[in-house]
């Protein structure tokens, strides 16, 4: 068996139709993963499908704010399957200080960030303990512990986040289950592109250049390198990795003093 094979272990990535966890779920595929992508977008996940191959992945449709449909969802798969990896990786950006940001976008960055989370980790964790053990692997952001500009609602989502792992990765070392998470500085998705159309129309290459910048690496991350390092804490060769959160963020958190 090669190095980081996921052979034989059937993993589910949230949010994966698209960027980082699009990234991720192909990347585990790759390795021999069979990979269980749960998004909103039905008509983009059948075309990733078709694109992993149907023998080597399938789509669910879940809206991880929903507990009941999460706890259905993921029943639905151990009905055939274990559930051997959780990748939580779907989450929504808001811009806004505290006085601008309202209760409802606190509310929905909630619903998706912080609940949506814990909705995936309380219908999985028992499926794993009956299957004596598995990995959970939770995307969290540099912005939980650096204080990023207009990012209040998103930074107390990704501070949870990181809070969540800390407590899944003490409580379940008996049960043989790692929780460990990626705090990504920030990384060349469409979400990026999209926003940079939207905000600074006509300004697109500048804004994009000077975005990039503010890695001292200086340029943003690949969606590919996360999925790297999403590989790497998720397969055997880091069977004694639990507990911690890696930035991921070309020297964002270090070197920008």
């Amino acid at each position: 068996m090669s190095q980081f094979s996921l052979l034989g272990k059937h993993a589910v990535v949230t949010g994966g139709c698209s960027g980082i966890g699009n990234s991720i779920a192909r990347t585990f595929v790759e390795n021999k993963a069979y990979v269980h992508i749960l998004d909103l977008d039905e008509n983009q996940g059948q075309s990733v499908i078709e694109s992993l191959g149907s023998d080597k992945a399938s789509f669910h449709f879940c809206d991880v704010s929903d507990q009941a449909k999460v706890h259905n969802v993921f029943q639905s798969i151990a009905k055939d399957h274990p559930v051997d990896i959780l990748v939580n990786n779907a989450g929504i950006a808001n811009i806004g200080k505290v006085e601008n940001t309202t209760e409802d976008d606190l509310d929905r960055v909630y619903a998706v960030n912080v609940k949506g989370v814990y909705n995936c980790l309380h219908a999985c964790i028992s499926i794993m303990k009956s299957n004596g053990g598995g990995v959970i692997l939770n995307m969290a952001s540099i912005a939980a512990s650096a204080g990023l500009p207009d990012r209040f609602a998103y930074s107390m989502s990704k501070g949870a986040v990181v809070s969540m792992t800390l407590s899944v990765a003490q409580d379940y070392l008996a049960d043989n289950i790692r929780c460990n998470s990626i705090s990504p500085a920030r990384i060349h998705t469409p979400f990026v592109d999209g926003f940079i159309s939207k905000n600074y129309p006509g300004k697109e290459k500048e804004m994009f250049e000077e975005l990039s910048k503010t890695q001292p690496i200086g340029r943003m991350g690949k969606p590919q390198e996360v999925a790297s390092l999403a590989l790497l804490l998720c397969s055997d060769e880091a069977a004694f990795i639990t507990g911690v959160d890696y930035p991921i963020d070309g020297g964002f958190t270090t070197l920008n003093a």
